[in-house]
């Protein structure tokens, strides 16, 4: 896997388990805004490599499942239920 950073640096590293980054996506979602990146790092239940962790969040940002704000905390912005509603909702011109 090659992944671009913001800074667009290339690098390359192998995938993280499914197992592991459906754990750090359910961290994420029941402690939404409390950590920055290093304070979850730190508070997950499963340790795992920092390139691993920032797999992850790149993953998961590209994914718009999580945001990362100016202070450095990581949010959970995906909301299948509203996402949902609105594709049921003929007055909208939704498209995916």
């Amino acid at each position: 896997m090659i992944l671009k950073t913001k800074n667009k640096k290339l690098f390359e590293a192998s995938s993280p388990r499914l197992n592991t980054v459906l754990m750090t996506e359910e961290f994420i979602e029941k402690n939404s805004g409390k950590y920055t990146q290093i304070e979850l790092f730190r508070n997950l239940p499963k340790k795992m490599m920092w390139r691993t962790f920032k797999i992850i969040l790149y993953y998961l940002e590209n994914l718009h499942k999580i945001i990362i704000n100016k202070d450095g905390t990581i949010t959970w912005i995906w909301n299948p239920v509203l996402i949902e509603k609105y594709l049921k909702n003929k007055n909208l011109d939704v498209k995916i």
